[in-house]
């Protein structure tokens, strides 16, 4: 399978805070989820794809190319969008088309014109008076003009309103229906990555927690509940991030587990978001062992 989009052993530290062994490929043809809590590390690796952070170790290759040596290549055949326009707001559309036009060979001033009115976006008015999924639009339809293979967003439908998320995600199935783009989609609206993302991967404190098909991910854990004294010691040790209260508990299990689990614990299918709650919660247990006395 050709990959778009591959990262091995991506570190970079800031301070505090680093990127340990990040590694993961995004095949052409899909969209992948990047999903995590805040601070986990998701727009450090978009910079660091991007050239625009200096990375420590590791390697980061894109249409097979090198991320640092062929950063202008590229860029030239990548679009970006971040949750706030990076534009010129005093500019109107139309304006920036006549800026941007000489920086790639494969601009087209009707691709992007065109993309305006099937947008509903208008070209003569000032971009920083566009709201924010106009602004949205405005930063897909660059992209779309200079026929970008790989779609990088980062976090972008945050504020956006349903009508305006929705509108995002059926652009970006239109986007990679000839199997021959990308998108890497960093967001934590997860409800966005179960209905469009083919691929997930998942940070969590600077390292990848799971990377791998959206469906894998989705068949591989269970929520399990019931009360404490009916969950079997040796299943207790499996749980990730158990939580006990006053009438019973509640924990994140591998679904491979749940064999000779009694009748009387009731568990069902974890979603994405699920998922990162219980990881934040057994993180939490691992650095205040009296959680489970709470």
């Amino acid at each position: 399978m050709d990959n778009i989009l591959e990262i091995t052993g991506l570190c970079k530290s800031y301070g505090d805070f680093a990127l340990r062994d990040v590694s993961f490929a995004l095949p052409r043809g899909y969209i992948m989820g990047f999903v995590g809590e805040n601070g986990s590390g998701k727009t450090t690796t978009i910079r660091s794809i991007l050239n625009m952070a200096k990375i420590d170790s590791g390697k980061i290759s894109v249409f097979g190319l090198d991320s640092v040596t062929d950063t202008i290549t590229i860029k030239e055949r990548m679009g970006v969008v971040f949750d706030s326009l990076y534009m010129a707001e005093h500019l109107t559309a139309r304006q920036i088309e006549q800026q941007l036009r000489p920086f790639y060979r494969n601009w087209s001033k009707e691709e992007f014109l065109g993309r305006l009115r099937s947008f509903g976006l208008p070209d003569n008015k000032r971009v920083g008076d566009f709201s924010k999924g106009m602004k949205m639009k405005l930063m897909i339809a660059v992209a779309l003009s200079h026929k970008a293979e790989l779609m990088i967003l980062d976090e972008p439908t945050s504020g956006l309103d349903p009508v305006a998320r929705d509108e995002l995600l059926d652009i970006l199935a239109e986007y990679i229906a000839d199997e021959n783009c990308g998108v890497l989609f960093s967001t934590h609206i997860t409800a966005d990555v179960e209905r469009i993302a083919d691929y997930v991967t998942i940070l969590h404190g600077g390292r990848v927690w799971y990377t791998g098909t959206r469906d894998d991910l989705t068949e591989k854990y269970v929520v399990i509940k019931g009360a404490e004294s009916e969950l079997p010691a040796e299943k207790r040790t499996q749980c990730i991030g158990f939580h006990a209260y006053r009438n019973g508990f509640e924990a994140m299990l591998p679904a491979d587990a749940l064999a000779g689990m009694p009748s009387v614990i009731e568990s069902e299918k974890a979603s994405i978001d699920e998922i990162l709650v219980y990881i934040a919660k057994e993180d939490k247990h691992e650095r205040h062992p009296a959680h489970d006395a709470l």
